[in-house]
């Protein structure tokens, strides 16, 4: 199952938000300090949240978003209709490389991503609607991007 970003129930967008601006407050982020929350919304309405965890050999940091979906589909969950991603940044900023192909693993291409700046809440009382959103999907953050269906084309002869 999956949305496009005009489909998204306004309170669904307003939760989805609202889990990824919580989520944020555990990311644990010694080295960078450098936070981030991310918020899954399932297809069944339900909200996974992820934090960046960082570690000190650098290689073993993981991204809020990789977190929220290994979460999710560890424990069973593999359909999502919505992201949002918010940092401590007062512009919105996209996923690194790495989570966008994760996320490709398992979202629809045409699939709502929300970046949302820190100041969000700020730029809607000060009258901005949007609160300064960037609205994104999955196909926008990895155009031309390699899926599972891909594994499935017919191949030629192998050598």
């Amino acid at each position: 199952m999956s949305a496009t970003t005009w489909t998204l129930a306004v309170s669904d967008r307003e939760r989805l938000i609202q889990a990824a601006f919580d989520a944020k407050e555990y990311a644990y982020c010694k080295y960078s300090k450098f936070r981030v929350g991310a918020a899954l919304l399932s297809a069944n309405g339900d909200l996974i949240k992820g934090a960046n965890v960082e570690n000190a050999s650098y290689g073993g940091t993981i991204c809020a978003e990789r977190t929220a979906i290994v979460k999710a589909v560890s424990e069973g969950t593999r359909a999502f209709v919505a992201l949002a991603v918010v940092t401590d940044v007062a512009q919105p900023l996209s996923p690194c490389g790495i989570c966008r192909q994760v996320l490709r693993e398992f979202c629809a291409l045409d699939m709502p991503v929300l970046l949302v700046p820190a100041d969000y809440k700020k730029q809607q009382a000060e009258g901005k609607t949007d609160g300064g959103i960037l609205e994104t999907s999955i196909g926008g953050l990895l155009p031309h991007s390699f899926g599972p269906e891909d594994l499935e084309l017919p191949r030629g002869p192998q050598a």
